[in-house]
């Protein structure tokens, strides 16, 4: 059963062969990933008539649910030409977030990892407005990232995400937007929704990717522009006296693409140039790229 329209936007959700309307039910008790947590999905987007790196995010979520033991039952090239056709359904103004997921029914051994052979699938299309570029606030987390020798960080895996929730929760709660949270050596990692880049003297950085955290498409792609461009970033173990010291600081993610960061703790900061040309940059390319 769908929820009301006045309780989510516009959603349209492909499951067992065909598509439905709004958020409808797919779990019950019993299945494995509603107690146990074995699901894992991908976002994609559609904006201004463009879905850029679609096929990239069709591919992650098959590897996703290899690392956490399900089986994927549809090809990349599956994956986004039902994205293409559901698409359809919606009016082609407001942005639309793509979300396909798997997860397990069924546990196998005394029920506590899935079984691969239950592994179901489903893509979920809903209408998401990006968030503008002015820019928004980060603070430091008491929370930090896990590795994978605890947790699977090699894929975008459900069960990771309520640390990040608490997280954010936890930075709201003192007046920020988002948050860095940092790995278990006391690294930067990421924010609690997003990969970050700072730049100091003309030049970029970003965390290494050491396993704590997913290298994100977008991120990849930022730096692939960037460096096309002419800018150089460098990746290495960044800790916060680096950001706090930074000239400027952005985020990269599916959900908004390229973000500025306007204050980190007590500092305010203007939206850069570097910021503001990635930016450019990824909107020249992404519209110039056909969906694929």
């Amino acid at each position: 059963m769908s929820l009301s329209a006045a309780a989510q936007s516009k959603t349209w959700t492909y499951v067992d062969g065909d598509w439905h309307e709004g958020n409808v039910a797919i779990l019950g008790p019993r299945s494995h990933a509603m107690w146990l947590g074995s699901s894992v999905f991908d976002g994609g987007r559609w904006f201004e008539g463009v879905s850029p790196d679609l096929d990239l995010h069709s591919q992650r979520v098959n590897s996703s649910a290899i690392s956490l033991g399900l089986k994927p039952s549809k090809s990349q090239d599956e994956i986004v030409g039902l994205t293409l056709d559901g698409l359809k359904k919606f009016d082609g103004k407001t942005a639309v977030y793509i979300r396909p997921m798997y997860w397990a029914e069924h546990g196998g051994y005394m029920g506590v990892p899935a079984d691969p052979a239950s592994t179901r699938f489903c893509l979920c299309l809903y209408e998401s407005p990006m968030i503008p570029p002015e820019g928004f606030s980060l603070t430091v987390s008491p929370f930090r990232r896990p590795t994978i020798e605890t947790m699977p960080t090699n894929a975008k895996a459900g069960c990771l995400y309520p640390n990040n929730g608490r997280a954010i929760l936890e930075a709201k709660m003192r007046g920020f937007d988002n948050t860095l949270v940092l790995d278990m050596l006391g690294n930067v990692a990421e924010t609690g929704s997003s990969n970050i880049f700072m730049v100091k003297d003309g030049h970029v950085f970003t965390p290494a990717a050491n396993g704590t955290f997913l290298s994100g498409i977008t991120r990849a792609r930022t730096i692939s522009l960037l460096a096309e461009y002419g800018f150089r970033t460098t990746e290495k173990a960044l800790s916060v006296r680096d950001f706090l010291q930074a000239d400027e600081i952005f985020s990269t993610g599916n959900h908004s693409k390229v973000v500025p960061v306007t204050r980190i703790e007590d500092r305010n900061l203007q939206p850069g140039p570097v910021a503001k040309k990635a930016r450019e940059l990824y909107w020249e390319w992404a519209h110039s790229t056909p969906a694929k």
